[in-house]
This record gives structure tokens, sequence and C-alpha cells, in this order.
């Protein structure tokens, strides 16, 4: 588990913080579950030893939230002072972000200040999960290529209504919560209203104390970065994680393999695998979302790409290849380089696809994962839709479908029937328009070089619906049979199934 917030109480009081100051930290103490740390703190003028008494009151706290609020109301059994809340930021500022120790800088208070915030928002958002898990509710999986969530500095604490606290500690500390809010940079996650209306859907369901989940990529450079020059506009790479996200935790212990390319084999039995190939791994990045009032505080799951340390090929590179000695890396690395990379060409479109299909296995394979967590040492497939829904943000995590059924018949052993009715009362869709022209398309050639075994489910769920438009409007008539099968079916273009 991750740092818990706590409250300090010095000795003696405690000056602000300014570009000259200077502390060592000597040494943690502890007795009667309160921790003492003794501190050298260095200036120009003078040379003192603070004793800090440390009580770690997260801990307490987590054991007073039995569960999660079904109503809005506040979390009244611990609201830390300004006092408490500015020890907490001095604490961060000394031993968590990554800056030198010589000055306290804005830009290392931001850090400070969203890191002792983040303590806050950890203990909720353990003490939801923990509670979810332990009753086994029914949980929405949101899946999105877009998050435009904004800056959250100012979004969390006044979701957990500590604005007043936290702006009285940060001018006991010389700065303004406003100008702390400035420093922080917009997460490069999202675009428009795609993205608006996701980030929107998660604070409105931690909000309302929804058992809720949102699914993303980590864009190392978003979209663009804007700017005005003489000669017009210029778009330059998005630096939003130059400095590091104080909100995110990595979770080195959670990653899973996506596929792409290799061949499919059939078994004697009928079975099939799918072998070979360019294969990676989606590592998780986990961001807290809060809601507005409430000890509720949902997760969005952001996954970003890289291969194993045996994919760099050292000999390669001690003879001077050093392209062909990270290739690989780069290869993966690139998935999560850009949100919606340009897809004029043959690579752009294969760039697109891969992470598009990247968002939904790492995400479907880590929901069964948690299902079957839950679900103990007997897991009854039939009520996956009874405990999970993937709702589907627009056309481009459409790929849920044919990756669910895969999962369900080549790794877990279910039958087509049994797998297709599962996938359709567990996956819902989100419609973004009705205009034709504005929903994807993509090349069956594409389709069937990158993911070669989903082009066999495509094929299959095709000839099913088109069994179904067949029987919904009989054979009577052809030529509206056959407009219906042109504007309805999934594949276009293509000749009709033998069946």
């Amino acid at each position: 588990m991750s740092a818990l917030p706590f409250s300090t109480t010095c000795r003696h009081s405690n000056p602000p913080l300014h570009p000259h100051f200077k502390s060592s930290f000597t040494g943690f103490g502890q007795r009667n579950n309160i921790w003492q740390l003794c501190v050298i703190t260095k200036s120009s003028s003078s040379r003192a030893i603070r004793k800090l008494r440390v009580k770690n009151v997260a801990s307490d706290k987590k054991k007073e939230l039995k569960e999660p609020l079904t109503g809005q109301g506040t979390s009244n059994e611990f609201v830390p002072d300004s006092t408490a809340i500015a020890s907490s930021i001095k604490y961060h500022a000394e031993f968590t972000t990554s800056f030198s120790p010589e000055k306290f800088d804005p830009n290392k208070a931001f850090f400070a200040t969203a890191e002792s915030v983040r303590d806050s928002l950890i203990v909720n958002w353990n003490t939801t999960y923990e509670y979810y898990e332990r009753i086994n509710v029914k949980q929405a999986y949101y899946m999105s290529m877009e998050y435009l969530q904004g800056r959250a500095l100012l979004n969390a604490v006044g979701n957990l209504q500590l604005s007043g606290p936290y702006a009285e500690a940060l001018r006991k500390l010389g700065y303004c919560l406003e100008d702390m809010a400035n420093q922080e940079p917009d997460a490069a996650l999202g675009n428009g209203g795609l993205g608006r209306l996701a980030s929107c859907f998660l604070d409105s369901l931690a909000t309302l104390n929804y058992p809720a989940w949102g699914y993303g990529l980590r864009y190392k450079y978003g979209l663009f970065k804007q700017l005005i020059t003489n000669d017009g506009q210029e778009e330059v790479a998005e630096n939003w994680l130059e400095m590091g996200n104080p909100w995110e935790i990595q979770r080195n212990d959670v990653s899973y393999p996506v596929r792409f390319y290799g061949e499919v084999i059939s078994g004697p039995d009928g079975s099939k695998q799918w072998t070979g190939g360019e294969n990676i791994s989606a590592v998780a990045y986990d961001v807290p979302i809060p809601g507005y009032k409430t000890r509720t505080t949902v997760n969005l799951r952001l996954w970003s790409t890289k291969v194993s340390t045996e994919e760099f090929d050292l000999q390669a590179f001690n003879t001077g290849d050093h392209a062909k000695a990270y290739a690989a890396m780069k290869n993966a690395e690139k998935i999560c380089y850009v949100l919606y990379p340009g897809d004029e060409s043959i690579e752009g479109k294969t760039l697109r696809l891969k992470q598009q299909y990247t968002l939904c296995s790492a995400s479907l394979q880590d929901i069964i994962a948690r299902f079957e967590k839950r679900s103990g040492r007997t897991v009854n497939w039939e009520t996956l839709p009874d405990k999970v829904v993937v709702q589907m943000n627009d056309t481009h995590p459409t790929l849920c479908i044919p990756e669910l059924i895969r999962i369900l018949i080549d790794v877990k052993g279910l039958s087509w029937e049994k797998a297709w009715d599962i996938t359709k009362r567990t996956v819902a869709y989100t419609n973004h328009t009705v205009l034709p022209e504005a929903l994807e398309k993509w090349s069956l050639t594409l389709l069937q070089d990158l993911l070669p075994r989903h082009v066999e489910i495509i094929r299959k769920i095709d000839e099913e619906f088109i069994h179904e438009i067949i029987s919904e409007y009989g054979t009577g008539d052809l030529n509206l049979l056959q407009e219906k099968l042109r504007k309805m079916r999934i594949l276009e273009n293509i000749e009709l199934p033998d069946s």
C-alpha cells in the first residue's frame, strides 16, 4: 500500500520554508504508535535540532472507515487541520519529491501538495475497493481511448472538502493554493468531447457511489501542444510527463502480455491456438478519481507498453548496431507515445489498431483476473454478466468483443455458443454519432495480418448476424434483404458465407 497521510507536531514552531531552507534526515524512532523524527535544520544563520512527532492517523482513519458511504455525506471522522497539512507538505517536500533539496520553489511545492492530497485519496481509494471486493458487487468497467481530465489539484481538495485547510496551510508555507493549481499541467490523455464525457462519467460514478473502474492508455506526448509563432500555429509534443505525474501510481506487479501478428494453429479437437508474432507487455498506472462529498474513490487504470529486457539485443549493441539493439523496445513504447497518431500511411493505421487492441486486451485480461479472484476456487463463467459490465466509449474499443470471445474460448475452454452468449450480455456500447462516415472501418487485410485469430471470430460473428437478419426479414423480398445485408452486416464488400 502506498504512503498514508499523517499529522505532525513539533516541539518548536516551524518556520516557513524558503529558498535557503535545508534539512537532513537523521533518524526514526517509535513509541506508542507514534513515530519520532530527528531532523537537523540548517540555514545560513543557525543550526538546530528539531524532534517531530509523527502519528500515523491515516491508519487510524482506515480502521474507522468500515465501508464507503451509501449516500452523499462528509468524512467527518478525519478532518486534518492546516497545521497537519502543512507538516504533510513539508514531509513530501523533504522525502518524496524528485527535486533538489536546496530550494522550495513553486514546482516543488505543487508536487509536495499534490502528494499530500494523494495520501488522503489513497485511504479512501483502498477502502472503497476493499469494500467492493468484500461484498462482490457487480462492477462497471469503462473503456475509452480518451480522458480529458483537466487539472486535478483543486478538484481533489474540493471533493475532499479540504480547500480551506489546504489554502491556509500553503499560506503558512508562503504560497497560494490557486498559484499551486496553476503549476499543474493538463493531463494529455484526451482531446475533446469524447474524453471529457469519459472523465465526467468517472467523476459522476464516484460521486454517486457506483462501483466502477476506468481503463485507458497512458500517452507520453498526448495529442500535441500548440504554439503561436510569427509563422502561425506550430504543433509540438506535449511535455506533461516531463517532471512526472504526482497523481499516478505505477503497479509494477500488474502487467499483461499483448500479442500481434503470428498465426493460428488448429488442434485435433477443433481448438485454436494463436502463437508467434510480436509480444509486448502492458503495465498498469493507477490514478484515483474522488467523488464529491463522499469517501468513494474510483480508479482510472492507464496502460503503458514495453517489452522484456531479453528483447534488448546486447550483442548488436556491442557491435555498434544500436538501432537494431533497441528496435523491439522502441516498437513497443511507441504504441503509447501519441493520442491519435496520423493514419494516412499504413504504418499509422497499424499503430492506431495496435493502440486499440492493447487497450482492449490488457483491460479484459485484468477484468477477468479480478473476476476470477472474486469467484474463488470455482469460477462459474455464466455469472460473468452478473458481476461485470464492459462499457465501450465509441467505436475505438470494439475489439473488446472478439477479444473477450477469444479469451473465453481459447484460454478458458468455453464453447462458441456459451462465449457468444456471455459476451452479448457483458459488453455495452456508447454511440457518439449517427453519421456513418464517423464510424471506424478497418481493412480486412490489415486486420488479418495484425490480429489473425480475431478475424476468424469476426467472420463467425458476421455469419451469426447474417442469419439473424434473414430470420428477421425473410427471403420473400430478396431486394430488401440484400439492401439490409449491405447496410447492416459487419463485413463490407465480402462475399456471403457458405452457410
